[in-house]
């Protein structure tokens, strides 16, 4: 009886880490191909999206380089990359590993994933723009699984003059 219920589990462990990879996988290919649109509807209507930097997350400081805080805020991020903002273009690609589940409980799933993100100017070679990792809340729902809040913890302090696109 217990080898049935401890493979039930692992099965149970297995398919929601399968089902992570593919919401990462989604993710990554939705911002590299700016999708913007798409990009909002990975997460809940009531949800967070931080950029921070490492040093203010491990310290407790609520300072973010982007905080969004509902999905109408990324809404008119989208807005603002598509009307607003000027900027110099550029194309970006992520490299994600794989995740680690944290801790699967009452619906909600707390994963990381450490990423890496490049970037390529229209007009340049590839550099690397942003490393750090992903902390994140999700939530399974008819849709599939959706974030709750994404952390994005860069690990270096020093960016580019601004981040335009998601992470």
């Amino acid at each position: 009886m217990t080898m049935t219920t401890t493979a039930r589990t692992n099965t149970s462990d297995s398919q929601t880490l399968l089902d992570l990879i593919r919401l990462y996988s989604d993710y990554a290919s939705a911002v590299d191909s700016a999708q913007w649109d798409k990009w909002v509807e990975f997460f809940i209507e009531d949800c967070e999206y931080k950029i921070q930097p490492r040093e203010n997350y491990e310290r407790g400081f609520p300072l973010s380089t982007l905080a969004l805080l509902s999905k109408n805020m990324l809404k008119d991020r989208v807005y603002g990359i598509h009307e607003t903002l000027y900027h110099d273009p550029y194309y970006q690609r992520h490299v994600v590993g794989l995740p680690i589940i944290r801790e699967d409980k009452d619906g909600v799933i707390t994963a990381e994933a450490n990423y890496a993100v490049f970037r390529t100017k229209l007009s340049g070679e590839s550099t690397v723009y942003n490393v750090g990792r992903y902390l994140d809340r999700i939530v399974r729902s008819d849709a599939g699984l959706k974030f709750i809040s994404r952390l994005c913890i860069y690990d270096s302090e020093m960016i580019p003059n601004s981040i335009i696109y998601p992470i």
